[in-house]
């Protein structure tokens, strides 16, 4: 294969094979030389684009930093009701089970300490305190933000929690989102002087 394709076609790919090998091999047991060697690439034309793990890493981050990044400004937006906790729910939901999502889910649930060590695990963590914030508007009481949290954690947790055999991302969506819904009921109301009516 040569390397003549776009460069944002090249990055995709890159970033697919070494998400695929990290997940199989693991990222500490993945080397940049086999990355190159799946894509049928030398060494040097992988290194244009990334020149280590950690950059293959962040790249990955960046663009789910940036998303949800965009998840928090949109909820800000919104007055602080159940509605919106339900809207950015699943829009969050649709972002992570979009079609590379999976992959990322899989890499970041089995490689979680190499994610601690990188500054784009720090990142994600930051983001997704900042969803969960957004998620009990309104209710500030440790038992909401608690549950703000694990609403977040059913949706992306059901890539490896759910272990039923043939399941379709359809369904395992779908459970995740009642699960994720029955935390969200828990969570209360603003008062109504929090409100604009």
């Amino acid at each position: 294969m040569q390397v003549r394709e776009s460069t944002g076609g090249t990055r995709e790919r890159i970033q697919a094979v070494a998400l695929e090998l990290f997940t199989e091999q693991g990222y500490e047991r993945t080397s940049l030389r086999e990355i190159a060697e799946r894509l049928n690439v030398t060494k040097a034309a992988l290194y244009y684009h990334f020149k280590s793990k950690d950059e293959i890493v962040n790249s990955l981050v960046e663009d789910r930093v940036r998303r949800i990044d965009e998840l928090i400004a949109w909820a800000r937006s919104q007055p602080p009701t159940r509605d919106t906790r339900r809207a950015l729910l699943n829009r969050y939901a649709d972002m992570m089970f979009a079609s590379e999502q999976p992959s990322v889910m899989r890499f970041f649930e089995q490689n979680q300490t190499v994610l601690k060590s990188l500054s784009a695990g720090m990142q994600m963590r930051e983001r997704m305190l900042g969803l969960a914030d957004q998620l009990c508007q309104g209710d500030k009481s440790p038992a909401a933000q608690l549950r703000a949290t694990l609403t977040l954690f059913a949706v992306h947790s059901s890539w490896f929690a759910v272990r039923a055999p043939h399941i379709t991302d359809q369904e395992r969506k779908k459970i995740a989102l009642e699960v994720a819904d029955e935390l969200l009921a828990g969570i209360g109301e603003p008062e109504p002087d929090a409100t604009q009516d």
